[in-house]
């Protein structure tokens, strides 16, 4: 990669960072902003629900200042002790964010529980209810702003502080109705009110938290990423496909890879050298992803028996259900080997049991051969 691309590229991550920084700044201000007025009001009229919203407005503050703290270290170099760099930290601020979403729900469940058994009888002025409608758009207008930024900048932090913020509107919109109705029929349903909103944070809560545990466990290959790769390394030229893409993420948009190429047995190792140097360039600059490893298939060329015994063995091979590929394929007369690689779907109820019957086949019609066969994964399956 040319060091204009590699500039580039840095340019890029320091306005992604300063882009989640400025929006959270954003969100704590209007947080603590929307707090005060809260709390204030809330004591005021001795409305719980008022009270609560007002110290998760608080928690959403203490959200925005994790987002900014995980984004900053996150951005730090690679060093010694952690040589693939510190991206992955977004993803425990996300998990820590998850977390406080989650510790909300419940202690709001808590409050709201206590107030039905113990309950105290609100009172609301027209004042108070004014300044739970302005929280209330305050917090869709905040709560969109800040998920949509979050997804344009691929950061889950954000997603999940403005999912959280939509969450808080809806909680205000709710408490503003309950007081609507005890103004009107001197019914008190802040607390029952109170139940049930908890419940939504903490469904939101567990949500978040699994989404983010199951990105720090690790997912399967982004399909869309992992399809625009094999494109690329297949439109160079004597690559005579591509296979077995294996993507691992440390952090948005940062990943390290390995693939497999199928290329003609006649190539000469320094014409394969440089061919595999092509192809990690290329992808680098293309798709800002750091090829580790590039293994290599050898395709025979030159032995037409070869040749109308692989499109058998295909026919075969495909002939069973949930087989998605065939590659690698080489032909040792002499030795009277055979090999090949095989990729079985996920959506085989026992994808051993798929592969025993394969090479069984394969087996069958060919028994002078001795099989090599490996069963590979399709890590960007759908």
């Amino acid at each position: 990669m040319a060091f204009s691309d590699i500039k580039t590229q840095k340019e890029k991550e320091t306005s992604r960072e300063k882009t989640i920084i400025k929006t959270s700044i954003i969100g704590i201000a209007a947080n603590v902003f929307l707090a005060a007025f809260k709390a204030v009001i809330g004591l005021m009229t001795r409305s719980i629900a008022i009270v609560l919203d007002a110290v998760n407005n608080i928690s959403d503050a203490g959200s925005s200042l994790i987002t900014i703290i995980g984004t900053k270290l996150a951005g730090k170099e690679p060093d010694k002790k952690h040589p693939f760099g510190y991206g992955r930290t977004e993803y425990l601020s996300a998990l820590i964010i998850s977390v406080i979403v989650l510790y909300a729900g419940i202690t709001s469940f808590t409050e709201s529980v206590k107030q039905i058994i113990h309950p105290e009888t609100p009172e609301y002025n027209t004042v108070s209810l004014v300044i739970v409608a302005a929280a209330a758009i305050v917090k869709i207008l905040l709560g969109r702003y800040v998920k949509a930024v979050g997804t344009r900048v691929n950061s889950d932090s954000l997603i999940n502080s403005g999912q959280d913020a939509l969450l808080d509107s809806i909680i205000s919109i709710s408490t503003l109705a309950a007081a609507v109705i005890f103004i009107a029929f001197h019914i008190s349903l802040g607390a029952w009110l109170g139940v049930i909103i908890s419940g939504v944070i903490i469904k939101s809560g567990i949500e978040m938290l699994k989404e983010t545990i199951s990105r720090i466990l690790g997912e399967s290959n982004d399909a869309e990423l992992a399809r625009d790769i094999y494109k690329t390394v297949e439109s160079i030229e004597d690559v005579h496909g591509a296979y077995d893409l294996v993507l691992n993420n440390y952090g948005p948009d940062n990943w390290n890879g390995s693939i497999h190429i199928e290329v003609p047995d006649t190539y000469s190792a320094d014409r394969l050298d440089q061919l595999i140097r092509n192809i990690t360039l290329k992808v680098l600059k293309e798709h800002h992803v750091i090829l580790t490893a590039v293994s290599v298939y050898s395709v025979n060329t030159k032995d037409p028996e070869v040749i109308e015994t692989l499109q058998k063995v295909r026919e075969i091979v495909f002939s069973h259900e949930h087989v998605k590929q065939l590659h690698g394929f080489y032909l040792l007369k002499d030795e009277k080997i055979m090999r090949f690689d095989i990729v079985i779907s996920f959506d085989a109820k026992d994808r051993r049991s798929v592969y025993k019957e394969v090479v069984s086949d394969v087996k069958k019609a060919f028994p002078e051969y001795n099989l090599q066969v490996a069963m590979d994964t399709d890590f960007s399956e759908e």
